[in-house]
């Protein structure tokens, strides 16, 4: 496995940094915050000229054919940027019909995704905020030429924006909770759907979203019918370490501007980089980023070959959530006073670190995936 990035990977890195330092300051970035949508139609349609909606979409459904590692390298750079738009939450879904929609379904979406047309957001977790399938209890029941959807998704990300939902339902009630998942797309302007904004440290516009008596045509299932759990199972493995890619652009951020930060700060006649503690926090931080890194990747390349990856994609997500709340930490540490206001870039990576942790499948749910893939 080679760890070097190409050619182009470094033009796509290169041309993303340039990018969100000129259209997304950081001034930006708190404007969007405070913004109740998120979203800046301008900025997104840009995004879409510059083929990142397209990345890991085929060339034949209006894409660019990029791979997963194309896609992570693209990730830590809208991490570094912090970022606020419904990119994150797009990707994820475009993997979904990737995955299992039909030819039909994919001439009929992945175009308008690529070109940037159509948002999407992922309609997963419920009020138990759990990762496996017995946390699902939206029901989708047969009526008529379609389906209706009853239930409420939480933590849904970008549904104040959203024109499509892909939703994961319970359509078999007397099987296991594994045989009975069906996967919906649900046009979000449909009757029945109530979106409702819900505060959070990162201001990351989650969303309670209420099915309530949802038609949707029989057409919009992805894939089988009560079949489809491992398609949520891989999901949940592009998503976590398509996560942890962006974690570790906010991550690299933070060492970075520690160590110039620590370079010129002057305390007691010297720069507090000539302090001992102050070294120790740098080198674990950077010592910690590094070898976690290699984990990450080396779950995408795991994923990207259509090998089995999920022990180390929970190793990964485990690992680099704890390395990104502990780095963004000691990075409010060194800065000190100044790093705990909102004013400071700093706020916005240790409130990020923190939202990012719990997000498909905190570390103890991780390690208990990794224990059961040891046999335990």
């Amino acid at each position: 496995m080679n760890f070097d990035f190409t050619e182009e990977q470094e033009i796509l890195r290169k041309m993303a940094r340039d990018f969100l330092t000129k259209e997304f300051p950081k001034t930006l970035v708190r404007e969007m915050e405070e913004d109740t949508t998120g979203f800046r139609p301008d900025i997104w349609k840009k995004m879409a000229e510059l083929g990142w909606m397209g990345l890991i979409i085929p060339e034949e459904y209006g894409g660019s054919s990029g791979s997963f590692l194309d896609l992570m390298v693209l990730l830590e750079e809208i991490g570094q940027g912090c970022l606020v738009s419904p990119f994150f939450s797009t990707v994820i879904c475009t993997s979904v019909l990737l995955d299992i929609a039909n030819e039909e379904q994919k001439k009929e979406f992945l175009p308008r995704i690529a070109s940037g047309e159509k948002i999407f957001a992922l309609a997963l977790t419920e009020p138990s905020a759990s990762y496996d399938a017995s946390g699902i209890e939206t029901t989708a029941t047969q009526k008529n030429d379609g389906y209706q959807i009853n239930g409420v998704k939480l933590f849904v990300n970008d549904a104040q924006v959203a024109d499509y939902f892909i939703c994961v339902t319970k359509t078999n009630l007397s099987s296991t909770p594994e045989e009975g998942i069906t996967i919906f797309l649900v046009d979000a302007n449909t009757e029945g759907i109530k979106v409702i904004p819900l505060p959070t440290i990162a201001d990351d516009k989650q969303n309670e979203v209420v099915f309530e008596d949802v038609i949707v045509p029989k057409g919009n299932m992805l894939g089988r019918l009560n079949g489809e759990w491992q398609a949520v199972e891989r999901l949940l493995n592009f998503a976590s370490t398509a996560k942890c890619a962006e974690m570790i652009g906010g991550a690299d951020w933070t060492v970075e501007s520690c160590v110039a930060y620590a370079k010129e700060r002057v305390q007691f006649g010297k720069p507090i980089g000539s302090f001992g503690i102050i070294q120790h926090y740098l080198a674990e931080m950077w010592a910690d980023i590094s070898h976690t890194k290699r984990l990450v990747y080396h779950a995408g390349w795991l994923l990207e070959q259509g090998l089995p990856c999920a022990k180390e994609a929970a190793m990964a997500k485990a690992r680099m959530s704890d390395v990104y709340k502990r780095c963004t930490r000691m990075g409010v540490q060194i800065f000190g006073g100044i790093g705990t206001t909102r004013e400071h870039d700093m706020g916005l990576y240790y409130r990020r670190a923190r939202q990012a942790l719990p997000l498909f499948g905190s570390p103890d749910l991780c390690r208990e995936k990794i224990a059961k893939e040891l046999g335990l």
